[in-house]
């Protein structure tokens, strides 16, 4: 749930992972305060513009964040009262005097009542200290089982009084081998305004993605921006780019047998949460968001 600023006009911005959120009616009625507090607060609207392509299954609803995706995690974040730090990279998990030892590339070590991980199974794997000893043979395995789709998104960034002239806000492709959805992303927002330029966003097909893995950003975005003009030539030339890696697009295969989240030490608590224990959309997070809650309720 990433959305990015362009540099020359920060009310310029584009959804480069997530793009809307579609809520079936088993989902509306299980998480449905989640719903209506989003709702509430204009951090969700109902979709409206047009998406070509769109599988649309009877019953199911369509929301996009008028201030960008990433506004949803800002709001839970906010409403959370944490002090965030980000850019933190954790490489170590020990245990020291019945507190979790956390060691970073860069800082000092810091001591912890309890530990969260929501970052993709692969990463948790690679973890080094105590947690190597905590984790289960067959926790191991589980984890080793989740598998993930890997993609490139680019952002297109143009400038005040820029034209998009096309008939669609979204709309995916089926037959090209690079991309797969097209977004006129603050068309798709219903957010179009004289003070700001249009963004675009590209997202590639998965075996793109997975053949390009380790290309150079610069050379990826070169290919898909001669795979883009084969479909919208003469596109004006953007202001400002961005091209994103998710070598950890969408979850393909999750945990199995994990109601939403793995314990990995009880007493102090050591727990594994995120999409890989349910399923890569937003109710995904929630449901596991809920099964952390509860596996961590009786220890607080």
């Amino acid at each position: 749930m990433i959305t990015a600023k362009s540099p020359h006009n920060p009310r310029c911005t584009a959804d480069l992972g997530a793009q809307y959120i579609t809520c079936t009616p088993h989902y509306a009625k299980k998480h449905r305060e989640f719903y209506e507090e989003l709702l509430a607060h204009g951090i969700l609207e109902p979709l409206t513009s047009p998406i070509e392509g769109m599988k649309v299954q009877e019953g199911d609803s369509n929301f996009v964040a008028p201030q960008g995706i990433s506004s949803i995690v800002k709001h839970y974040l906010k409403k959370s009262g944490a002090e965030i730090f980000f850019k933190q990279c954790v490489t170590q998990i020990n245990l020291r005097n019945n507190k979790w030892e956390v060691s970073k590339e860069t800082g000092a070590p810091e001591q912890f009542d309890l530990v969260v991980l929501t970052t993709p199974a692969p990463q948790i794997l690679e973890l080094q200290g105590d947690i190597v000893n905590f984790i289960s043979e067959l926790q191991r395995q589980q984890l080793a089982s989740v598998s993930y789709s890997s993609r490139y998104a680019l952002g297109l960034f143009y400038e005040a009084g820029m034209k998009i002239d096309v008939p669609w806000a979204g709309q995916y492709i089926s037959s090209n081998p690079c991309i797969r959805f097209i977004s006129v992303d603050n068309k798709k927002r219903n957010i179009e305004s004289s003070e700001f330029g249009p963004s675009l966003v590209i997202h590639t097909t998965v075996p793109f993605g997975v053949t390009h893995l380790e290309r150079s950003e610069e050379d990826v975005q070169e290919l898909i921006s001669q795979q883009l003009e084969a479909i919208l030539p003469g596109l004006p030339q953007p202001v400002a780019t961005k091209c994103q890696k998710w070598r950890y697009s969408q979850v393909t295969n999750s945990a199995a047998n994990c109601p939403g989240q793995m314990t990995l030490h009880l007493h102090p608590s050591l727990v594994c949460g995120g999409d890989g224990f349910t399923h890569s959309n937003f109710d995904g997070c929630i449901a596991s968001a809920l099964s952390v809650m509860e596996a961590l309720k009786n220890h607080i």
